[in-house]
């Protein structure tokens, strides 16, 4: 299923401006509820656009405006300082979800009806973020991503080169797919972030899925942990262009678009910029087989969209209108075809082809969440996991993302460490 063209980005920009004060509360003589979303997703702009006119035109009694800005995150921290609130937000599932809830800016929303409807592995990963175990539920996850390995299905049909389900196997499918003449990874590692697609992707299946909760709680380090990760996370280079370092994330997915390698170890999110390349290109993908034992493999996926009432929202009933308005399965169904994305709620959903490979993990429930989900900002991981791929340091790299992690997530550790010591959980 190919990317649709779901309208005009265009209205999404300045629909915030009227709502922006007046909250999801509304007094007797209201006859209309105003609620405003605020989502981190300008790519979807477009998607939303039409959900909010969709929403609008069915109903009489609540007046829906979304926005979708290039710099929401920023925008809704300021907002939150302000306390002038958004009735919704929607955000992704990582560090800044865990960080709102702890600060008690979003509402629990244990009491809403289509939670019912949630795929629990979805479900389960949102609950492990929570910096300490808070009764409730503050978010609603929508739609996932996932990654592991694309990779060109006509050049794989062509040449008879096998689907790998083992570290070892895909080791000697690079050896294969070079001796063909063919490069078998690019990767665009100068833009440092995508450093974090292979480790990620390697890290669910080699690292139990809580360990930066057991870091945190003293009980490990990442040195004893991520070795194995690092290790086979370097040993991948060998397998790219002379120099990695030499191509971004466009450079890379053009490269991939135009058949100049067989595999692209990255996100689902990366396809539609392929396509866009090259539309008509066959692309599929599989988990990373990061394991001797298939039934080890582990497929990297988190919640990409959930969203969340916050605390300040004086009409939660009107809120849950909207969030089931784009639960609703042919919304939601718009949106994941759109976004070459996957469903979190329970369903018949067509999946995009691309992650075709994928699916017995989904359907399995067979994931972990992105390991860097649970990283600070300020500890700049994915720059640290670069200079380790440059300069091939295993030891002084584990040791430096232990010392980071000390030093950026200090305040985590503490509270972890309070919590452990009033609840006995650290006996």
């Amino acid at each position: 299923m190919r990317k649709r063209n779901v309208g005009s980005a265009a209205a999404a920009i300045a629909v915030i401006a009227v709502a922006a004060l007046s909250g999801c509360g509304s007094g007797e003589e209201d006859k209309v509820t105003e609620v405003e979303i605020l989502q981190y997703k300008p790519e979807a702009a477009a998607y939303f656009d039409q959900v909010e006119s969709a929403f609008n035109a069915s109903h009489n009694d609540i007046r829906l405006t979304i926005s979708s800005p290039n710099d929401a995150s920023t925008i809704m921290r300021t907002r939150f300082i302000r306390e002038d609130y958004p009735d919704i937000i929607g955000i992704g599932g990582d560090i800044n979800y865990s960080y709102y809830v702890d600060a008690g800016i979003l509402a629990d929303m244990s009491d809403y009806e289509g939670l019912a409807d949630i795929s629990q592995s979805y479900v389960d990963i949102l609950d492990a973020l929570e910096i300490v175990p808070t009764d409730g539920t503050y978010g609603i996850p929508y739609a996932a991503n996932a990654a592991g390995i694309l990779y060109n299905q006509d050049l794989f049909e062509e040449h008879g080169w096998e689907i790998p389900e083992t570290w070892t196997e895909l080791l000697d499918l690079c050896g294969e797919i070079q001796a063909d003449g063919i490069q078998p990874f690019y990767f665009g590692f100068r833009d440092v972030w995508t450093c974090l697609a292979p480790w990620n992707a390697l890290a669910v299946g080699l690292t139990p899925s809580d360990t930066c909760q057991r870091v945190n709680a003293g009980e490990t380090t990442f040195a004893q942990e991520y070795r194995e990760t690092a290790e086979k996370c370097m040993k991948l280079l060998e397998y790219g262009p002379e120099d990695p370092f030499a191509y971004g994330y466009n450079d890379a997915c053009t490269a991939f678009a135009n058949g100049q390698s067989a595999m692209y170890p990255i996100g689902s999110y990366a396809v539609p910029q392929i396509l866009s390349v090259n539309p008509d290109m066959n692309i599929n993908s599989f988990v990373m087989p990061a394991n001797e034992n298939p039934e080890d493999n582990t497929l990297n996926s988190g919640v990409d969209l959930l969203f969340a009432v916050t605390e300040k929202c004086g009409n939660k009933e009107a809120a849950y209108e909207v969030i089931s308005f784009l639960l609703e399965d042919e919304n939601l169904q718009e949106y994941i075809s759109a976004q070459n994305a996957i469903s979190c709620k329970k369903g018949d959903f067509q999946l995009a082809p691309e992650l075709e490979g994928m699916q017995t993990f989904i359907e399995a429930g067979k994931m972990a969440d992105f390991q860097d989900h649970y990283y600070p900002s300020e500890m700049a991981a994915d720059a640290l996991i670069q200079t380790f791929l440059i300069n091939k340091d295993v030891d002084g790299f584990l040791n430096d993302f232990d010392r980071r992690w000390q030093r950026y997530n200090r305040d985590i550790i503490r509270k972890v460490q309070e919590y452990n010591e009033e609840h006995g959980t650290d006996e």
